[in-house]
């Protein structure tokens, strides 16, 4: 992963210390037992505590609960550890949407009517084109570790942020390593049939084909499960799998279906390497060897950062590590900070306040888990673009190569 300067020892031994805290995975306020520490505010010598509550939208239950289970663990510790470092009390409510935007427009409207001062989340780009106006209306901001589609920024969703580059980004990114290093003559690119995945594929498909390579673009229903989504990723392997297509895309938001495409295809015996994007970085479930996974965000797992091995240490409390996740850390304390901020100026924190706060987010890469400077551009995207990139060796492992 990318390398990054180590914490003064100060710091990082506070970090390491609200590391160790205790943890609660069944209250729909995962922070309440983090402490009850107080920011000092002054007036007239006394002490203020610095209460909030917080939210966070994602797919804990249903076809990609994997993923967003990996994110609600990063977001308790997150939350847990800036307690305790910050001095705040914020409690976090868990809002399960199933990556459903009509379940998160339910959510939605619920968390707006409670005293909620920011939203983690949405997970999905779909979702948050459903529930951003929702958000801006309300003045309440969102910070999501993982809703890429580039339309997202601006417009209505004025009061959305994202600490991960956008499809406009990763999208040529990810075009140009096919066409520079797999060398393909042909590339079958499917998409699911959502807006994340109909967006990357709108920004890969003129590079591949100005480089001379023919595209044979496919779309399945990304709700189908059991014998009907069975069928369909066996049907496309036969009929659209070709010799001609070298490189298979799948910028699917369910890492399961693309192992089941991948096996379908080895059962098959048709030769292909598989290219995935986000959702399917999931190693426990898309392995494929030969592989390529393209994402937003490090896999900390193995680094020997100490502020990295801490954080992968302390999310072992809330569930198993999940390099999905990690992002969702820096979302997470991004509101946490702005929540501090206000409280360290002597402020009771509010949707706006808080929201004015998130804006002025300056962090440094040494301070957070990207491993990236974290600021936003008025837009709210983030403002620099990383990228990253994993190869899965012959014993399923993945391992993290340039991605240009």
């Amino acid at each position: 992963m990318k390398v990054r300067l180590i914490l003064v020892a100060v710091a990082l031994t506070a970090l390491i210390a609200a590391g160790c805290g205790s943890s609660s995975k069944s209250s729909s306020s995962s922070a309440s037992s983090a402490g009850t520490s107080s920011a000092s505010a002054s007036s007239g010598g006394s002490t203020k505590p610095c209460n909030a509550s917080i939210a966070i939208e994602g797919p804990f239950t249903g076809p990609v609960a994997q993923v967003g289970l990996e994110q609600l663990h990063f977001a308790q510790l997150a939350v847990a550890n800036d307690n305790k470092s910050l001095g705040i009390h914020v409690t976090m409510a868990q809002d399960d949407t199933q990556l459903t935007p009509s379940i998160a427009t339910t959510k939605t409207e619920s968390i707006i009517a409670t005293s909620a001062v920011a939203v983690v989340g949405p997970s999905g780009s779909q979702e948050v084109e459903a529930v951003g106006p929702l958000l801006a209306r309300a003045g309440l901001a969102a910070v999501s570790g993982s809703a890429t589609l580039p339309s997202l920024a601006g417009g209505a969703n004025t009061t959305f942020f994202r600490v991960v580059p956008d499809d406009d980004v990763q999208g040529p990114q990810d075009a140009n390593y096919i066409v520079n290093h797999l060398h393909p003559k042909g590339v079958l690119i499917i998409d699911d049939d959502e807006a994340y995945s109909q967006g990357i594929v709108k920004v890969m498909i003129p590079i591949l084909e100005k480089a001379g390579i023919k595209v044979n673009h496919q779309t399945i229903n990304g709700t189908d499960t059991g014998a009907t989504l069975a069928s369909a990723l066996s049907s496309l392997v036969t009929s659209q799998l070709t010799s001609s297509e070298q490189v298979a895309v799948l910028p699917w938001q369910s890492a399961s279906n693309a192992q089941q495409f991948g096996l379908d295809a080895q059962q098959q015996h048709k030769t292909v390497t598989l290219f995935g994007t986000d959702g399917t970085n999931s190693p426990s479930q898309f392995h494929i060897p030969g592989t390529y996974i393209s994402t937003f965000g490090p896999d900390i797992a193995t680094s020997t950062n100490p502020m990295d091995k801490a954080l992968v240490k302390g999310v072992a409390k809330y569930g198993p590590y999940g390099a999905f996740g990690v992002p969702t850390y820096a979302a997470t304390d991004v509101v946490m900070r702005a929540i501090g901020s206000v409280c360290k100026a002597g402020q009771t924190p509010s949707r706006s306040n808080v929201l004015a706060a998130i804006k002025k987010t300056n962090i440094p890469a040494s301070q957070n888990i990207l491993g990236e400077p974290i600021a936003f551009t008025s837009t709210g995207n983030l403002a620099g673009s990383p990228g990253y990139l994993f190869h899965v060796n012959s014993k399923g492992k993945y391992i993290e190569i340039p991605p240009k």
